[in-house]
């Protein structure tokens, strides 16, 4: 088992993606906190899991605050005695608003999930890491989004700064052990989309040109499989790489 004997905090574990990575996880030996808003969710997923070979507990919680961040975290090495990995995988879309009728409320909300989230929860992770003096491994889940036109500007500059504060993690820590990458997922089979609510119109229409030209979808498993080697040993060597995970949507 790839995870045998790590402590895990996954973010964004009650559905899709986040779902299918303490899934994962689980099955190959890890010791998981899931962390999601929606407490009965994540309660059947830790019933679901029950008797695979590692641990999942659920902790209810809002990424977008700071205690909650800090909390999660706190409870990993209350429960596991320590924290190896952290996975920041909750995020939210915008309407695809372009600019000029991006609301005040939309940025908020967006980038309280989307930065603030994992900024808080990274600061955190850092200093158990370094108190620990064993290293370490943040996950970002960032998008393509960052560097195409594949949503509005609030979502494509929330999951640019996904990969700023990845890169720059990567950097400051490279002699600590403490290694963090970013998953840039392309167009993902979740309930991403549909818990967006009614899109901008406007920017909708102008963004279906380019998801005209988009790969078929992948599955939360396809981010699952690279979540897995980035959190193992196998990828000890890596840091501060932003992974695409999308069908080919990047190359051109």
């Amino acid at each position: 088992m790839k995870l045998s004997g790590k402590s895990v905090v996954v973010t964004g574990a009650s559905s899709g993606m986040g779902k299918a990575i303490v899934e994962l996880f689980v099955k190959e030996g890890a010791s998981v906190i899931a962390v999601a808003r929606r407490k009965e969710r994540l309660d059947a997923l830790v019933e679901s899991l029950k008797d695979a070979p590692g641990k999942v507990i659920a902790f209810a919680g809002d990424v977008s605050k700071k205690e909650d961040n800090e909390a999660m975290i706190d409870l990993a090495v209350q429960e596991y005695g320590k924290l190896n990995v952290l996975v920041n995988n909750a995020g939210v879309m915008d309407d695809m608003a372009p600019m000029a009728e991006v609301s005040d409320e939309k940025y908020e909300y967006v980038m309280g999930i989307n930065v603030y989230g994992p900024l808080s929860s990274m600061r955190k992770a850092c200093q158990v890491f370094l108190a620990q003096g064993t290293g370490g491994s943040i996950i970002n889940v960032s998008s393509i989004g960052a560097s195409h036109q594949a949503a509005g500007p609030v979502y494509c500059a929330s999951k640019a700064a996904v990969n700023s504060l990845t890169r720059n993690t990567a950097f400051m820590y490279m002699k600590d052990g403490i290694r963090c990458n970013a998953i840039a997922p392309g167009g993902i089979s979740t309930e991403i989309g549909s818990a967006m609510g009614r899109p901008n119109i406007n920017g909708y229409q102008k963004i279906q040109g380019v998801l005209g030209i988009a790969p078929p979808q992948g599955q939360a498993t396809d981010i699952a499989n690279a979540a897995l080697f980035l959190a193992s040993d196998e990828s000890a060597y890596i840091s501060g790489v932003i992974l695409p995970v999308d069908g080919g949507w990047t190359s051109f």
